[in-house]
């Protein structure tokens, strides 16, 4: 299959690392002209760099905002007013007691894993509805369908970012818009090693660390592996093409088996 974006903008919240970063990666490799976003000027054009070094060829914009503000949000759209593809990838994580996670922090993830993916839907969908084509997705996460103990608050979260995106999609119904989530697995990126070692011993070398947090806290998975970045970003690119103009509506899963079910 080959995938060609050329012509169009994509915008990829949260991409200076991990997830983000190789997403916007692999959108630039398929042509695409690629707003990398993140809250700090330097970590953005050092994600820049890096990018322009993987993919010489590559159209990229800076996008520097906090797009889990509303000003963030105004912000980015005085830089990049109309978008083609809006990957939806900014997000936090982390382990806590439920019992002991209070309400400021309940809004803080609410806010930044959900609201700032409905803000930037509100702002792009009507120039995708009105041009007659645009990709939106929304990274959710195998947490979204097997709430983790240790993580109802960003489980919470992620299921909450299907809901959204069925929603949407039902709105952009026979614009030419499709509108999607990405399930991903477990996933190997620098914020995922530290969460890692916050649930199994600091002093073992990574490659046994993760084995036995995938055998501990992870025993469904099926790839038996945590998923490179990469592997979701091919997931992306294919939702954001031509080619998958039939697909809206659907929550697609990158989980390495992981989540126990036929469907989400």
């Amino acid at each position: 299959m080959q995938i060609d974006l050329t012509g169009r903008t994509a915008l990829v919240t949260g991409s200076t690392q991990g997830i983000g970063a190789a997403i916007a990666r692999e959108l630039a490799r398929a042509g695409a002209r690629v707003a990398v976003n993140g809250r700090d000027g330097a970590r953005v054009r050092a994600a820049l760099a890096r990018l322009g070094e993987q993919v010489p060829e590559a159209d990229l914009v800076p996008a520097v905002a906090d797009v889990s503000t509303a000003d963030g949000a105004q912000r980015l759209a005085e830089v990049l007013p109309d978008v083609d593809v809006l990957v939806n990838n900014l997000g936090i994580f982390g382990s806590a007691d439920p019992l002991e996670i209070d309400d400021s922090e309940w809004l803080r993830y609410f806010e930044v894993n959900v609201l700032a993916a409905v803000r930037l839907t509100r702002m792009y969908l009507p120039g995708m509805t009105e041009r007659g084509w645009g990709r939106i997705q929304y990274i959710a996460s195998d947490s979204a369908v097997v709430i983790p103990a240790e993580m109802i608050h960003y489980g919470m979260t992620k299921t909450s970012l299907l809901a959204v995106g069925r929603g949407f999609a039902k709105k952009a119904a026979g614009t030419g818009v499709t509108v999607n989530s990405v399930i991903a697995g477990p996933t190997h990126t620098g914020g995922v090693e530290d969460f890692v070692y916050e649930l199994v011993d600091r002093s073992l070398p990574w490659e046994e660390a993760q084995r036995v947090f995938m055998r501990e806290y992870r025993p469904q998975s099926l790839l038996q592996r945590l998923i490179e970045p990469e592997e979701i970003a091919h997931m992306v690119v294919y939702l954001s093409s031509e080619q998958a103009s039939a697909t809206t509506g659907g929550a697609l899963r990158v989980d390495g088996g992981y989540v126990d079910a036929i469907l989400p």
